[in-house]
Order: structure tokens, then C-alpha cells, then sequence
């Protein structure tokens, strides 16, 4: 890769006020889920940002989600935190992503803290394979998500209104 195409990827992930960035960001996944999202996200954050302190928990389930990013907020200093999940397809699957999700909007509220919620639902790929490129892609696309929160915020004020989807092709706007 050339010095100058280098050189603009990383002047376009730094902050505008270019101050050395010392921060955490935490990245919380399940056993239960049947993808490693937590991975797929971690690799993308590093290929954009090289000098954060990622710290990784991983935990059973959806519903223990909200409390492990709320200690990774409060007990780890994390300034921003991923919660990565893959519900089952029953009825009841869907009832605890729902209550684990009211739980992360909690946390948010608790800590004052953004917390990424990226749930990909087993029964949104139509086979097996779709589903592994489903959580892989959306995984990552808020892992990019996070990145432009932290160090581009403009860069989505720009893109508001345009139908983006995570892991699905986009919609476009109206």
C-alpha cells in the first residue's frame, strides 16, 4: 500500500483536534451465540484504530449482558462498549433479547455511556451460512459504527437519513 493512500486512512480515522487518544472500549459477548462477533468487531476496530485498549468479557447469555457492560463502564473505565448476542429462534429467545436489550438501554441511562447493542437473531439467515456472513457483516459495521462515533461524528451526521442496515444490504433514503 502506497504512503499517501496510508496516510489518508489514517488522517480519516483521527480526531479532528488530533490529540492522542488514550481510552478503553469494551467488547462483550456470549457462549450462547453460535458466531464469535466479539472477534469479527475486535478485528475491525483494529484495523481502523490501532492505540485503543480493548477489553473483552464474555459472558452466557443476552440477559447477562446489560450488567457485564455496565461493569465494564463502571469497574474498567470503559468509555464506550460493544454487547454482542445471538438469540434463538423460539418465542421465548425473543422475549429474553427484548429484556436483555431494555437492559442495555438501562445501562446507557446508568452510566451515561453508549453501549452498542449488535443482536443478530438465528432465524434471520436463511441457512447456515447466511447467518455466519450476517453476524460477521453487521458485527463489524458497528464496530465501524463505533469508530466514527468516537473519532467521526460528522461522518454520521452525514449519513442520517440514508437508510443503512448492519448486516442487510442498505435501503437508501427516501
Amino acid at each position: 500500500m502506497g504512503f499517501k493512500i496510508l496516510a489518508k486512512m489514517i488522517n480519516y480515522w483521527r480526531r479532528d483536534d488530533n490529540q492522542v487518544i488514550d481510552m478503553k472500549i469494551g467488547i462483550c459477548d456470549t457462549t450462547f451465540a453460535r458466531y464469535d462477533m466479539a472477534s469479527a468487531a475486535v478485528d475491525e476496530i483494529k484495523q481502523h484504530i490501532g492505540n485503543l485498549k480493548i477489553i473483552r468479557r464474555t459472558v452466557p447469555g443476552v440477559k447477562d449482558l446489560p450488567v457485564a457492560c455496565k461493569k465494564l463502564i463502571e469497574e474498567e473505565g470503559c468509555e464506550m462498549v460493544m454487547a454482542l448476542g445471538m438469540p434463538g429462534p423460539e418465542k421465548i429467545d425473543k422475549i429474553c433479547a427484548h429484556e436483555a436489550s431494555t437492559g442495555l438501554i438501562q445501562a446507557q441511562l446508568m452510566t451515561n455511556t453508549h453501549i452498542l447493542e449488535v443482536f443478530v437473531h438465528e432465524d434471520e439467515g436463511k441457512d447456515e451460512k447466511d447467518l455466519k456472513f450476517l453476524a460477521d457483516n453487521r458485527a463489524r459495521e458497528h464496530a465501524q459504527n463505533l469508530v466514527k462515533m468516537i473519532f467521526k461524528p460528522d461522518k454520521l451526521k452525514k449519513e442520517a437519513g440514508t437508510g443503512m442496515r448492519e448486516g442487510h444490504p442498505d435501503k437508501g433514503p427516501l
